[in-house]
């Protein structure tokens, strides 16, 4: 699926939800399903600035698409990481790179946060996209 689809369904899923306590606990519930990050990848260079809790964040290349790995030792952040590695893993760079994250707008997410989660989440963006731009640079060598 491209990045354009995953964000459509993602929209579409958020729809089904009345009220922002059913969505809340659904980001949890997508928390639980986050695959967990190897612990040699918890490291203090893997750490996101900007967020209030701790969030991991780990990239590699698999062929010429890039994977993502992440943790985070909040319940909420680690479901909005969650939905941030759905959208973005298994893609390839420049697609990851000149991706709108609409989604995001779409569902309301950053305006439920507060102010401090906001910030973590446009770190989070910026720092998958910053990964992207490295592993960029190895597929053009």
């Amino acid at each position: 699926m491209t990045i354009t689809e995953i964000q459509e369904e993602i929209i579409d899923e958020f729809s089904m939800f009345d009220d922002w306590m059913e969505r809340y606990e659904y980001i949890i519930e997508l928390g639980k399903s986050l695959p967990i990050i190897s612990d040699q990848y918890k490291l203090d260079e893997n750490l996101i600035k900007g967020c209030q809790s701790k969030v991991w964040l780990y990239s590699e290349l698999d062929t010429d698409k890039i994977k993502y790995t992440a943790d985070s030792d909040a319940i909420l952040t680690k479901g909005i990481v969650a939905l941030l590695l759905r959208v973005f893993s298994e893609q390839k760079p420049m697609d990851i790179l000149s991706a709108e994250t609409t989604f995001i707008d779409a569902i309301g997410l950053k305006e439920h946060l507060s102010p401090t989660r906001a910030n973590g989440l446009v770190s989070m963006v910026k720092q998958i996209k910053m990964y992207a731009i490295a592993q960029q640079t190895k597929l053009a060598n």
